[in-house]
């Protein structure tokens, strides 16, 4: 009988990828006995700094915990204190929102495929590798991105960190002479994001069928970014003041990153998920530029989550053409009434679904708060996409490849953990 052998995968530290961590994979006598994805983060406290809180500072506290998508926290944050206020906010306003929502999908998509997860796919170190061996590829999302962020800026008074988002509306309403200016750019860009779906397409992923559960929310008329129930592949169909029935957290004692599962079990949430879920609210253009580059939904290849994104930058422009076209400036936000109690809200953010609830007393000021972002509900996924997807390959391949593979499993699920620039040093013991 072989000797059993012993493999050993430390990974320091996480590269494009936001945020700090290490993978321990242990193998002995072909299989998998011990995985682990550590993740290293210092506790950043946002649910304990909103407490004592006045709501009306929640909006601006909140997009501070991302950089790259703080719309996504705002906008959980603002209609869960909605709903718990009961304030109305009229169809122009939401349709601003929405439109926010999709400058946000363009710059942090666009900023994924190109910059963290193309250089995979392409045998390429990294961007400037890429740069120079694709330059109009490049510049192509890099242009996609600006215009996700002018999005951003146009709506909200700056790209990182906006500054407009309130309960109950807006600040103030964008200019009239720049949305028009945005509408020509966005209606430019429509075939360039055509042309990124297919080139997408034509990236040599890997081939690698797995189960999995896709989560995301479902809205009865619409693809769902701000609004809808939490549904499953599974029949689950949830109001989002229901998550935590079905949904649960928990701390493991190989990371600071909690593990969320589904009645117990791991699940998917991102733009694969919400894809899977929801082809059938697609627009028709964008469901016709799917089946032309051969894209078959529901997919159960978590490589075409990088197809899944450039679908989403496609839908989002397509969306964002239309809310230009049909912009009604919103009413002021109006005063606002608080009310002791507690309320839950979920929106869409890139990555995937954020959920948050918020508990306040008669004076609107936060006793409690509760946030669940994307990254902790993927955590269990991402352990079993690598342990599949690693067998898959072949545990009996050399330190580099296996390195390799598991680099390119991670990044596909675009973890945001905190903010970090190193990868993968290696450490491998063979016995």
């Amino acid at each position: 009988m072989a000797e059993p052998r012993s493999v050993s995968l430390r990974v320091p530290v996480l590269a494009r990828v936001e945020g700090e961590g290490a993978l321990e994979l242990d193998v002995r006598d072909g299989r998998i006995a011990n995985l682990a994805l550590r993740i290293f983060e210092p506790p950043r406290l946002f649910e304990k700094l909103l407490e004592g809180r006045s709501f009306d500072e929640v909006p601006d506290i909140v997009a501070r915990i991302c950089g790259i998508c703080p719309v996504a926290y705002q906008m959980s944050a603002v209609h869960a204190l909605e709903r718990l206020f009961g304030t109305p906010i009229d169809a122009a306003t939401r349709a601003l929102r929405r439109l926010l929502y999709c400058g946000e999908w363009i710059e942090s998509h666009a900023l994924h495929i190109h910059l963290l997860a193309a250089p995979d796919y392409l045998g390429l170190r990294d961007v400037i590798a890429v740069a120079k061996a694709h330059p109009q590829v490049v510049a192509r999302g890099l242009a996609l991105q600006a215009l996700g962020n002018e999005i951003l800026r146009t709506l909200g008074g700056r790209s990182v960190h906006p500054v407009s988002v309130r309960v109950g509306g807006f600040a103030r309403a964008p200019d009239v002479v720049a949305l028009e200016a945005l509408y020509a750019r966005v209606e430019a860009a429509l075939p360039e994001a055509e042309a990124l779906l297919a080139w997408t397409a034509r990236l040599p992923l890997p081939h690698d069928e797995q189960h999995f559960t896709c989560v995301a929310l479902r809205h009865p008329d619409e693809y769902p970014m701000n609004e809808g129930r939490v549904t499953s592949d599974l029949d689950l169909d949830l109001d989002p003041e229901s998550f935590e029935t079905r949904f649960a957290e928990r701390q493991v004692s190989h990371s600071t990153a909690l593990h969320a599962a589904l009645d117990g079990a791991p699940y998917l949430v991102g733009p694969l998920a919400r894809l899977n879920l929801n082809a059938d609210r697609l627009p028709p253009p964008v469901a016709a530029a799917i089946d032309r580059v051969g894209l078959r939904l529901p997919s159960r290849n978590m490589f075409h989550s990088i197809v899944a994104r450039a679908a989403e930058i496609l839908l989002a422009l397509h969306e964002a053409r239309r809310l230009l076209a049909d912009y009604m400036a919103p009413d002021p936000a109006g005063p606002v009434t608080p009310r002791a109690g507690s309320g839950a809200w979920a929106t869409e953010a890139p990555r995937g679904l954020l959920w948050h609830r918020y508990a306040t007393d008669a004076t609107g000021t936060i006793t409690s708060a509760r946030i669940v972002p994307p990254t902790s509900q993927n955590q269990a996924r991402i352990e079993a996409d690598l342990a599949a997807s690693l067998t898959s390959l072949g545990l009996d391949r050399d330190d580099d490849t296996l390195r390799q593979r598991a680099e390119t499993v991670i990044r596909n699920y675009d973890p945001c953990i905190s903010c970090a620039t190193h990868f993968l040093t290696l450490k491998v013991a063979r016995a």
